[in-house]
């Protein structure tokens, strides 16, 4: 793809995700175009359809969560856990402060649109996790009789769940407090024992990069 088209695209998703925001997810693919300045015959060429924009923008989401707390994010901490926490406290920051997670999250993860955006991106969560979780136990920090399949997908699933609940809140509770009640519940299920103190989640760039 070359520089223009690429650029081309890159308008098209910025404009896509401010009209899914503005429209509480809805958008019409006239608007976009006519935001990003370009004829909605390019819209169509660059995404096929309205379900493929929408899914594209909310896959671009899901790259830049990954650049931020997973395979991208730049972790400080020396040991396990501490960076463990660590990574909880960037995925809540990039959660506050991006302005499409509350949509992403909360009404687009069930729209058929994005379906296989959503499980492509849990797939990859839960795969990543659970060797995560067999490399610590074969380094003696997470007891070797926890199942890291049914283990990860319990506590990927219940980290989503608090933050949606944390974001459709009428009054958010403090990030930090967030990030260390969610670590409390992660360090328990695995059975975790040293205490470490809190870490303050990292602040992320809003919207598309």
């Amino acid at each position: 793809m070359g520089a223009t088209s690429q650029g081309t695209r890159e308008r098209l998703l910025s404009s896509a995700q401010e009209e899914l925001i503005e429209g509480q997810g809805h958008l019409e693919m006239q608007a976009v175009a006519r935001r990003a300045q370009v004829s909605v015959g390019l819209a169509y060429h660059h995404f096929g359809s309205k379900a493929g924009l929408i899914a594209a923008v909310v896959e671009d989401f899901y790259e830049h969560l990954d650049e931020a707390a997973f395979s991208g994010a730049e972790l400080s901490a020396s040991n396990w856990a501490d960076r463990e926490k660590e990574r909880i406290g960037a995925y809540v920051a990039f959660h506050y402060e991006h302005p499409f997670a509350p949509l992403v999250i909360g009404p687009l993860s069930r729209a058929p649109e994005v379906l296989d955006v959503e499980t492509a991106f849990t797939s990859r969560q839960l795969a990543a996790g659970a060797r995560m979780l067999e490399a610590a136990q074969r380094d003696g920090i997470v007891p070797g009789n926890l199942d890291p399949h049914l283990t990860i997908a319990l506590m990927i699933g219940g980290i989503r769940q608090a933050l949606i609940g944390a974001l459709m809140a009428d009054r958010r509770p403090d990030p930090a407090r967030l990030t260390s009640d969610i670590w409390a519940f992660m360090a328990a299920a695995l059975r975790l024992t040293a205490k470490s103190p809190p870490v303050k989640p990292k602040a992320t760039r809003r919207g598309r990069s």
